[in-house]
């Protein structure tokens, strides 16, 4: 028996003509959101608000907020893979 084609959604046959026929999907690790955060963390860093931010840090780690911010990160912790 002869198989039929298969048909092929509008969003595959597209997917790789934005990146110049290359596949959408980067494999492990992305190099694309690596770009976006060095760019991002480069814009606040240049910003000046480093030291504003890590001294607000600093005062909620210190306050009674401690406990709700170490309640978050175990949450998180309790989601991540091995």
């Amino acid at each position: 028996m002869a198989r039929e084609p298969r048909q092929t959604t509008a969003r595959a046959r597209n997917a790789g003509s934005a990146r110049g026929g290359k596949s959408p999907n980067e494999g492990e690790g992305s190099r694309s959101a690596a770009r976006d955060y060095n760019r991002r963390t480069a814009r606040f860093i240049q910003s000046g608000k480093v030291e504003e931010s890590a001294k607000k840090a600093e005062e909620a780690v210190e306050s009674r907020e401690r406990e709700d911010l170490q309640r978050a990160e175990d949450e998180g912790r309790s989601h991540r893979r091995s």
